[in-house]
């Protein structure tokens, strides 16, 4: 029997990551990039890219474009594969979340949300398929949230985007897993992020929260690298369309 590390060694294979610039976008692009794939990321913030590549060193690139412009996305996806070329996985870590309640949303909030959250990783995932297809292998990660299935105060964009994410991922393998495309996508718990820096500023609610999980704790950002590489690795080659929660049991209470 070959050593089964190695189905999760990702040297050769490129990969593309949304959201690079920050948060769990940012951890999974350094956690590609230490099991020897070549990381193109993407953000919109140049500056904060570019401290990320500097950190990666030569297995890293940067593309800064805002994906929540729809007509830019083909040209994005040529971007991407300029570096190294046409990506053999893409991880969409990429998100916003307005925080309006459902009185209060307003149609920017919501399309933009919309735009970024849903339509970002279908449209420049399609725009990557054929290179994927051509070669036989490739592996679509998205980025879920406890919110596809639970709805949150505040969440009613965000969670609708996201619930959109479930059934994205399913619609996904279905239409691309027989040409050797698997699509999963990583459901995270709390995690100290940007994005969830309201949460974490408010020591009572972060507290509450992780006695709401099964472990006892909310997550670190090393607590992603695990179900990531399994996901944009050899060794999820029989897993598809699935949303794995990495929440420390936080919905299986």
């Amino acid at each position: 029997m070959a050593d089964p590390r190695g189905m999760f060694d990702l040297a050769g294979r490129v990969a593309c990551v949304t959201g690079a610039s920050s948060g769990l976008g940012r951890r999974s692009a350094m956690a590609l990039a230490a099991a020897g794939a070549r990381v193109v990321g993407v953000a919109r913030r140049a500056d904060a890219l570019r401290a990320w590549a500097e950190e990666t060193g030569t297995n890293a690139a940067i593309v800064a474009a805002d994906l929540s412009q729809r007509d830019s996305l083909s040209q994005i996806a040529q971007q991407v594969a300029e570096p190294f070329g046409p990506p053999d996985i893409v991880v969409h870590a990429a998100g916003i979340n307005t925080r309006e309640p459902a009185d209060d949303v307003s149609p920017k909030g919501w399309d933009v949300t919309m735009a970024l959250n849903l339509a970002a990783p279908f449209f420049l995932t399609q725009a990557l398929v054929p290179a994927m297809k051509a070669k036989g292998w490739g592996r679509v990660v998205n980025f879920a949230s406890l919110q596809t299935t639970r709805a949150f105060p505040g969440g009613i964009a965000y969670g609708t985007s996201k619930a959109g994410i479930g059934q994205l991922t399913r619609a996904m393998a279905e239409a691309w897993s027989g040409d050797g495309i698997n699509a999963n996508a990583i459901g995270p718990g709390f995690f100290p992020t940007e994005l969830t820096g309201p949460v974490f500023a408010d020591e009572e609610r972060a507290a509450r929260n992780a006695s709401q999980t099964c472990i006892g704790r909310n997550g670190t950002l090393k607590d992603i690298d695990g179900p990531l590489l399994f996901l944009c690795s050899e060794a999820s080659a029989y897993v598809t369309g699935q949303v794995l929660m990495v929440d420390g049991g936080y919905t299986a209470k």
